[in-house]
């Protein structure tokens, strides 16, 4: 099968603030107020953390389906670390990104713990955004000189 593409577009608005149009929905990140932002959103880091509960469930919902059985909720509690240090530039030798990634998980579904277990170890081998941050991802960023 071909690979498929995604795409999104954004821009910086005001302050700290990130306006990112995706598809047909526009997504506003920020930082908080004791952080110079406006609060008008998640943070690119909670972003995060919301999007890999998206994936999670979608992905749980497209597994449960195939293998016919009902899947009558999920729900998720995530929590990262990150060294604040790294990403402010303050020590070179700190990861900006998240130490550590941790995901509750209680379904809500006619299977026994085990049946349970093996159906979240699959959701997590299957969500693209598990593989992403457990495996990186080539990131080719490139300037674009823009012609006024």
């Amino acid at each position: 099968m071909a690979l498929k593409s995604i795409h999104a577009q954004g821009q910086m608005t005001e302050g700290f603030a990130i306006q990112v149009q995706c598809g047909n929905h526009r997504l506003v990140m920020d930082q908080p107020k004791n952080a110079a932002g406006q609060d008008l959103g998640p943070t690119p880091l909670e972003a995060i953390l919301a999007a890999v509960a998206g994936c999670f469930g979608t992905i749980g919902r497209f597994i449960a389906h195939q293998q016919k059985f009902e899947l009558r909720a999920m729900r998720f509690k995530m929590e990262a670390d990150y060294d604040p240090n790294g990403l402010l530039g303050r020590d070179p030798n700190v990861r900006a990104g998240f130490q550590e990634l941790r995901i509750d998980v209680e379904i809500d579904a006619d299977l026994d713990s085990e049946q349970k277990q093996a159906f979240l170890e699959l959701i997590e081998q299957r969500c693209p955004l598990a593989d992403n941050l457990t495996h990186g991802t080539r990131l080719v960023s490139r300037l674009v000189n823009h012609q006024a």
